[in-house]
């Protein structure tokens, strides 16, 4: 089976690491894949570097919003990126399309218009309130090809919406929950001893961390906010931002980070430390992981500190519910609720008992439900149920002629 999997960016986030753990585990004696995705970008470089087959695309410059000067030059890109797709499936002829973001969904259905390659949708966001949300729905109910995978409930009932609830045959919906690498992210001792030391932190000290991109609906501004509090109550406390602007305006938002840390007077306490690679070990030097986002379909981040087998504080948001359950395996506190988050924080610090209990709780959820395998069983398993229906090789001037008379 063929497949050509598409990613409208370049950059490397969530969605991006999901694929590359989908090409890592597929059986090639099965399955034949190529991967497009904008040149000269990190994600490009990745793919080519793991040995996998590549074409190249233009950047899709794509994102909700309402200014009506933007929705044209949006819509632009679209048309831009949507002929070069169309090209590529013509050469390519793939047997399905997995597009990996609802953006890229778009895409490759409307470039795949008059063909019945399967279109998989890999629902990695929660669709906002904006009419343009309606307008995505609309556009996946006009074909039957449509496949949406949906990395949780979450994420379904975002995308359902109350259009879509009619037509669940129409537009079929199967959540796959993402995965996390229980060797990779796991406990370990003398990992924890090794990373402190390399950071400067003591045994004995406080250690709350948070890992993620940095932007504004990650939260981690409330974190900083919260965070003063605790580093009055607990004087040896320290906080690990660990991550890097990706996108937009991102480093307006990482300057007023380190702005507001410097205003609270606990620029001291709390480390920027970049985007890392080292992010198994660093886990490992954490008392407690934070996860305080506004929005969040199924965070890897939230998985990766289940399997370490530390507590995880996360926001009762999306996806998040879904892999913890309050006061078994983590906490879960209000979103922008900074009183509570420094309460469950503070009482998470006082008490390793406490911390070692849900540690430990985590890293059992996380083997049972959340292991690669599962994950990449029920990837194939969706992927087996598609109308195996090879798309024709055609050149692309006479796809656009197939394309102009459908």
């Amino acid at each position: 089976m063929k497949i050509l999997f598409y990613n409208h960016t370049g950059q490397v986030s969530g969605a991006e690491r999901v694929l590359q753990m989908i090409l890592k585990g597929l059986d090639r004696r099965r399955y034949q894949c190529v991967v497009a995705c904008p040149e000269s970008s990190k994600l490009f470089e990745l793919m080519n570097a793991a040995g996998e087959r590549t074409r190249g695309l233009r950047l899709l410059e794509a994102r909700f919003t309402w200014r009506p000067d933007r929705l044209v030059q949006y819509l632009a890109s679209f048309v831009q990126v949507i002929r070069d797709a169309r090209a590529v499936v013509a050469e390519e002829a793939p047997d399905a399309i997995h597009a990996n973001s609802i953006r890229a969904g778009i895409v490759m259905a409307a470039a795949t218009t008059g063909l019945r390659v399967p279109v998989i949708w890999h629902g990695h966001d929660v669709l906002p309130r904006h009419p343009l949300s309606t307008a995505v729905r609309l556009f996946a109910l006009m074909s039957a090809r449509n496949r949406i995978l949906a990395v949780s409930q979450a994420v379904v009932r975002g995308f359902r919406g109350a259009m879509l609830k009619p037509f669940g045959r129409r537009v079929p919906i199967r959540v796959v929950h993402n995965a996390v690498d229980l060797e990779k992210f796991k406990p370990n001792s003398q990992t924890r001893v090794a990373a402190r030391a390399a950071l400067g932190l003591t045994d004995a000290q406080s250690v709350i961390g948070m890992v993620g991109q940095l932007t504004s609906r990650k939260g981690q501004l409330e974190l900083i906010e919260s965070f003063a509090r605790v580093a009055r109550e607990i004087p040896d406390a320290v906080l690990l931002i660990v991550g890097e602007p990706l996108f937009n305006r991102d480093e307006e938002y990482a300057e007023e980070l380190r702005r507001t840390a410097a205003t609270l007077g606990i620029n001291d306490r709390v480390w920027f430390l970049g985007g890392r690679s080292d992010v198994p070990q660093l886990m490992q030097a954490m008392d407690v992981l934070v996860v305080n986002s506004h929005e969040e379909p199924f965070a890897l981040t939230v998985l990766e500190g289940l399997a370490s087998g530390i507590p995880v504080v996360a926001t009762a948001v999306g996806g998040t519910p879904e892999m913890i359950t309050n006061g078994e395996n983590g906490c879960l506190v209000p979103a922008r609720d900074n009183k509570a988050l420094a309460e469950s924080l503070i009482t998470l610090l006082h008490e390793p008992k406490l911390r070692a209990w849900l540690g430990h709780n985590a890293r059992q959820v996380a083997k049972a439900r959340f292991s690669t395998d599962r994950f990449l069983r029920e990837v194939d398993a969706f992927y087996m149920q598609l109308p195996h229906q090879s798309t024709p090789r055609l050149a692309p001037q006479l796809l656009d002629k197939k394309l102009a008379a459908d």
